[in-house]
């Protein structure tokens, strides 16, 4: 059985994560290749990461940015292993048995789909990394114990193994390009197919903390995927249990969905403001989220 590790880049140092990766095949004598396709990065990391490309299985470099599912698509053409174990281009591993670990359960539980969680750095940043790190904190760094009480909602893509037959069959959605709501739709695909998600407590570390400016940007840009998700007939009943879509729902059948609009619209620079300071209370970010996505889905 081989693993093929594949890793989507995108304008980040990957020699580190490489480096740690090939250290555990080689030492250990695994069956796994690594994998690499820089999504069009800027030419300054392009020529850092050129490093790396001897020590890799697979390096591509895209002309253009094909956005986060895309790229993940294009790894399974690609890939020799009968599994594939896709990580974000800013972990950092932080167990000497990582990959042995995901082998482990492969071997013996024939997991179709495991995600082995993750972390981040648990002192509390300077405050222009507050509101990135305190989501992570609150949202994304859930213990295997949470996770396990709902396996599709704790899924995240940063991490996990996956069958390749299953991945065959389910692919990431393409239209979703940039952040947000691509794990999730793709955890509830697995979902209403009847595929079970396998939670292990085998976590890569989250390397690279947003400034509040960044991730408020990448805020927008959920709200704005997953309002591309509601307006496709085939793929909105897969995040109909999602709080942010309960709430947006709310607006539109109470017919206030107007009113909300041009109050956020003289509201948002107050809300992005007070975000930027990094010490506000998740629910901001919240109301946030849900002024773009009313805001989106009011457009034709």
């Amino acid at each position: 059985m081989k693993l093929s590790i594949c890793i989507p880049i995108y304008n980040f140092d990957v020699n580190a994560l490489v480096a740690s990766l090939k250290s555990e095949i080689e030492t250990k004598n695994l069956n796994a290749e690594i994998l690499l396709l820089d999504d069009a990065s800027n030419s300054e990391f392009q020529k850092i990461n050129s490093t790396a490309k001897s020590c890799v299985d697979v390096f591509n470099i895209f002309e253009n940015n094909v956005g986060r599912s895309a790229i993940r698509n294009s790894f399974l053409e690609l890939a020799n292993g009968d599994y594939l174990l896709f990580l974000d281009c800013d972990g950092k591993i932080i167990s000497p048995n990582f990959i042995s670990d995901y082998l482990e359960d492969i071997g013996t539980n024939h997991s179709a789909v495991i995600y082995g969680g993750r972390v981040v750095d648990f002192n509390i940043p300077e405050k222009k990394y507050q509101l990135r790190w305190n989501y992570a904190q609150k949202r994304e760094n859930l213990s295997l114990k949470k996770r396990l009480q709902k396996p599709y909602l704790g899924f995240q893509t940063n991490n996990f193994v996956i069958k390749k037959s299953i991945f065959r069959d389910f692919r990431f959605d393409e239209k979703l390009k940039n952040y947000g709501y691509e794990d999730l739709l793709f955890a509830m695909e697995l979902k209403s197919a009847g595929v079970k998600i396998q939670h292990i407590d085998n976590p890569i570390f989250n390397n690279d903390i947003e400034t509040n400016d960044i991730f408020i940007g990448k805020a927008a840009e959920a709200a704005e995927s997953l309002a591309l998700i509601l307006k496709d007939a085939k793929t909105k009943d897969r995040v109909s249990d999602l709080k942010l879509t309960k709430a947006y729902k709310k607006l539109r059948d109470y017919r206030l969905q107007g009113i909300f609009n041009i109050s956020f619209y003289f509201l948002e620079p107050f809300i992005k403001t007070r975000l930027n300071m990094g010490n506000s209370h998740l629910r901001l970010l919240d109301f946030y989220k849900l002024g773009v996505l009313s805001r989106t889905m009011s457009k034709n």
